[in-house]
């Protein structure tokens, strides 16, 4: 391990006093601990990646009351799969989760391999962590893992300066990571790095006074734990514009399009989107009787991480269109289907009528 830092503990004694810590203030009720399959395991990581604890537990419990198992959900239209995920962003998790549901049914059957790192992150995906989590937690087998919350800790600990995103940083990270990996308790010891990140060794105002390892944390003694780590140089995120039409029949239906399979809320089902009002004007023209256009609403911005999108919603009332286009459905907000909405979509119609659409199941139309 030639990229390795300094360890601040011995392995050994990391371990003891991480799982000592772990065995009085960890998290041993979890909705994915009991019962605990690489299946279950495997859709909590996939979750947890950029979302926190206590807001993906009710989306799994939905989840696993939907598809409560590999073939389920290895069997399920996308569109199922995208609307229970409806709330929890970055859908491209979401494809990838059902796309690789698909695979491992097909070469696996009823559950996912565990025999090494390498096997799960030939699936749609999974990476190095995500594929330790599942190993380690679902088979109690020799695997390190290094998210976000790892990251942080292991970087604090040893005062490693820059960005860990840097390839030699990495590197360094899973060096530590694999050193201090225990070949015993591994479902316990995978829990217990993530929950002393998430719980202790915070991002903001860490608990460095009560730390098991205050003693040791190189960052600590220098006094400034909260250096560390180092944020990714920003970089201005540039803006687009975009006009969405909130085009709403008779009945007060509203005219959805499924977006193509890849990119920007890859096939989520959204308002059709304009560069500009011509462009509108056109569309309404072409497929659309007696359009009436209604005063726009105020514009919002919605963030991603690479750009910022500025939404104007145009209202446009009509009898009828004068054609289907492909791809398209008219979405009864009244009685909504099960459908994945990108999340501005679902803010939008949920002003239309005094209600939330919850992302659990209704009838399909």
């Amino acid at each position: 391990m030639a990229d390795m830092p300094t360890p601040c503990l011995t392995a050994e004694e990391f371990q003891r006093r991480l799982l000592t810590w772990f065995d009085q203030y960890g998290r041993h009720d979890l909705p994915w601990q009991s019962p605990r399959s690489a299946y279950r395991v495997w859709v909590s990581e996939i979750m947890l990646q950029q979302t926190q604890v206590t807001t993906v537990i009710p989306y799994f419990k939905r989840f696993m009351t939907r598809f409560p198992t590999l073939e389920a959900l290895a069997n399920a239209p996308q569109d199922d799969v995208l609307h229970l995920w409806t709330g929890l962003g970055y859908y491209a998790r979401a494809r990838n989760l059902h796309k690789a549901a698909q695979v491992a049914f097909a070469a696996y059957g009823e559950e996912l391999p565990t025999d090494s790192v390498e096997t799960l992150m030939a699936l749609p995906g999974i990476g190095r962590s995500t594929a330790g989590a599942i190993i380690a937690q679902s088979a109690d087998k020799q695997a390190a893992i290094l998210d976000g919350n790892v990251k942080r800790s292991l970087t604090r600990l040893h005062a490693i300066a820059g960005w860990p995103g840097k390839p030699a940083i990495e590197r360094s990270l899973w060096a530590l990571a694999e050193y201090y990996t225990p070949d015993t308790r591994l479902a316990d010891y995978t829990q217990a790095i993530m929950d002393f990140g998430a719980t202790l060794c915070k991002r903001s105002k860490p608990d460095c006074p009560i730390c098991p390892f205050n003693d040791a944390c190189r960052a600590y003694a220098e006094g400034e734990p909260q250096r560390y780590p180092e944020s990714k140089p920003k970089k201005a995120l540039p803006t687009r514009d975009t006009i969405m039409l909130m085009l709403q029949d008779s009945q007060g239906r509203v005219w959805l399009e499924q977006r193509p399979p890849s990119g920007l809320w890859g096939g989520l089902w959204s308002l059709p989107q304009f560069e500009r009002h011509g462009e509108l004007n056109d569309w309404l023209a072409d497929h659309v009787v007696s359009p009436k256009r209604h005063a726009p609403l105020p514009s919002f911005t919605h963030t991603f991480s690479h750009f910022r999108l500025s939404i104007t919603p145009q209202p446009v009332s009509c009898d009828r269109l004068s054609g289907v286009r492909e791809g398209g459905v008219w979405y009864d907000i009244n009685h909504p289907s099960a459908l994945g909405l990108a999340a501005p979509v679902k803010s939008l119609l949920s002003q239309l009528v005094p209600f939330t659409l919850d992302p659990t199941p209704g009838p399909s139309h």
